[in-house]
């Protein structure tokens, strides 16, 4: 399951209304609808996501989450690495190859990792634009 698959499951499910239901408003096949909340299909369009908050009634800060949702929801990525150095193509193989064995717990751990390195050279950027600035 996707993160955008599971938000839009749970509000569904919040407004107490079937996969059945929400696919023939959206004018798409349950199976469609079902393979979306269980992360088999890619990313929605902009317009069925659109669609999505329409029929759910989602509003301001929640219509922007799930449209953050849906871009972190690609359930096949692919990493570009060939301009990088050897340690970060080593790095994205071996997470694309142990992913799976990795507990919920792991991979919020190295996530949040992630996220912090990510923040440190985004600093890091805008501090040497800052300097070239002055």
């Amino acid at each position: 399951m996707t993160p955008f698959g599971e938000k839009v499951r749970e509000l569904r499910a919040a407004r107490g209304v079937t996969q059945g239901e929400m696919a023939k408003a959206l004018g798409v096949s349950g199976a469609y609808l079902s393979q979306l909340e269980h992360g088999k299909r890619g990313r929605p369009t902009w317009s069925m996501l659109q669609r999505i908050i329409g029929f759910l009634h989602v509003i301001w800060d929640d219509a922007e989450e799930l449209e953050r949702l849906a871009e972190l929801s690609h359930p096949k990525v692919v990493l570009e690495t060939g301009s990088l150095g050897p340690g970060a193509t080593a790095f994205a193989n071996r997470l694309a190859e142990s992913i799976a064995l990795l507990s919920a717990e792991d991979i919020a751990a190295l996530d949040t990792l992630l996220l912090e390195a990510v923040a440190r050279a985004e600093a890091a950027q805008r501090e040497a634009r800052r300097r070239q600035k002055a």
